[in-house]
């Protein structure tokens, strides 16, 4: 049940950090992350003005076959968009903690910019203990 991908796109919709996580999988071009994160970023906006719930986030889940797509945004507006297996448990838990992360080695950071690429080797190394947790399972 392994984590394929994970995303952080800022309020704006630029792609500031992006990371596959499964071996095998097709990989796409720069230009075509930073297309993925701007076009998930509309459906995003565009979801939270057509929900028949009043003060409705917007989409969080996207499934298909292959594939199930989970999406939180912070506060900031800042969305995290994990890419797992259909049948992985738990994504609430690990959404929390790559939070928790982003929060701890990124955010308190003194020499990180908001809103710019996240580029904190703190970061990665505590996110890759976070999803080798989850992907050896």
């Amino acid at each position: 049940m392994p984590l394929h991908s994970l995303y952080i796109i800022n309020k704006a919709g630029g792609l500031i950090y992006q990371k596959d996580y499964t071996e095998g999988i097709a990989r796409l071009s720069s230009n075509e992350y930073l297309v993925l994160a701007g076009t998930f970023h509309s459906i995003h906006v565009i979801t939270t003005k057509l929900s028949p719930v009043p003060g409705s986030s917007g989409i969080e889940v996207l499934e298909s076959d292959l594939f199930k797509m989970f999406c939180i945004q912070t506060p900031t507006g800042t969305k995290f968009l994990l890419v797992t297996d259909p049948s992985q448990l738990n994504v609430e838990a690990i959404m929390r903690r790559i939070y928790e992360a982003y929060a701890d080695y990124v955010m308190k950071n003194p020499f990180y910019t908001p809103e710019m690429p996240i580029r904190a080797e703190l970061f990665d190394v505590n996110l890759q203990k976070i999803i080798n947790t989850y992907n050896l399972k």
